[in-house]
């Protein structure tokens, strides 16, 4: 089989989550709960960024209920509004006012006093498309998880990517902005 560009792998793997039915979604959706919870990073962490699911990505809005049942703070990404292609963590809860961005995906409404400096989040669970066993990830094309993680110091935050089984694939083709991850969880697996 002939290697997939990168956009044709993306396109791929985006119509494999896409395909998970309602019923798979949620199931997803509590197995990474039983993963997430009994990681040791986590069960040590206090300030968890996290994402909102959309185009079919795994859901961890269960996850971050679960951890706010624990008292630990939750963090979502929002685009920087003077920084193009770069984001903030917002201090997210259910009382959060949403808004959505120019992608359509709901994120906090900003407020200065929320932001979360990226070096004092104890853990970044970053979304993706397509992922291979030695950590490389591909998100959606914009760069913006690349950008913030080229800047971590000393692995802090710690980096981990939330996909459904579906999303592994043999080999990621690399680029040099590419950031891999310390590890990527799925629902039956985590891989390091």
């Amino acid at each position: 089989m002939k290697q997939l560009t990168r956009q044709q792998l993306r396109q791929h793997t985006r119509e494999l989550r896409n395909q998970l039915s309602t019923v798979q979604q949620q199931q997803a959706s509590l197995q990474l709960i039983e993963q997430c919870l009994s990681h040791a990073k986590l069960q040590s962490a206090q300030h968890i960024a996290l994402y909102l699911a959309h185009d079919g990505e795994l859901n961890p809005l269960p996850l971050i209920k679960e951890l706010w049942q624990q008292g630990k703070s939750v963090y979502l990404p929002v685009l920087h509004p003077f920084n193009p292609g770069h984001l903030l963590f917002l201090h997210y809860h259910s009382q959060s006012i949403m808004v959505n961005n120019k992608y359509g995906i709901s994120e906090p409404k900003l407020d200065v006093t929320k932001v979360c400096p990226v070096a004092k989040l104890d853990i970044i669970f970053t979304p993706l498309v397509a992922f291979d066993v030695a950590g490389n990830r591909m998100g959606m094309g914009g760069g913006y998880y690349d950008r913030t993680l080229a800047n971590t110091i000393d692995h802090k935050p710690y980096a981990m990517g939330l996909a459904h089984d579906c999303q592994l694939v043999t080999q990621l083709p690399i680029a040099a902005w590419d950031v891999p991850l310390a590890e990527i969880i799925t629902p039956t697996r985590i891989y390091k």
